[in-house]
């Protein structure tokens, strides 16, 4: 087994004792991201800015893995309101075409820095 630690700088530090993300063999293990700007690690202003700057923020680990938003299979998106999950949808299809990835949505009392959206998920390099 070879493991891997992503790290850019094009996407926010991680704000706790974790990773951007983990390859494992071919697999990217991708560890939340909220709406922070990288350069200045404070949320964007408002839930469609921080669900693309999330967007962004994912695709810079992608990327960072020799990898691209079309590599990943799962997708977890966090919502603290789910009033915005058809902002998310139309969102995410301006990322995305298909086949889309697997995806979960889910609702949630908060998110750390009192972000409104979050996404994690899970990748395959090839």
């Amino acid at each position: 087994m070879t493991r891997q630690i992503i790290h850019t700088e094009n996407a926010p530090e991680a704000i706790g004792t974790y990773s951007q993300a983990v390859l494992v063999n071919n697999t990217l293990y991708l560890s939340g991201q909220i709406g922070l700007d990288p350069e200045k690690m404070v949320l964007v202003d408002g839930i469609e800015a921080q669900i693309r700057r999330v967007f962004e923020n994912v695709k810079a680990v992608c990327t960072a893995a020799n990898g691209s938003l079309t590599d990943i299979v799962k997708l977890n998106i966090y919502l603290t309101d789910l009033s915005h999950f058809q902002l998310v949808n139309e969102i995410m299809g301006e990322y995305f075409a298909q086949p889309y990835p697997a995806r979960a949505a889910l609702g949630v009392a908060s998110l750390p820095k009192g972000a409104l959206v979050e996404m994690d998920g899970f990748a395959i390099i090839e």
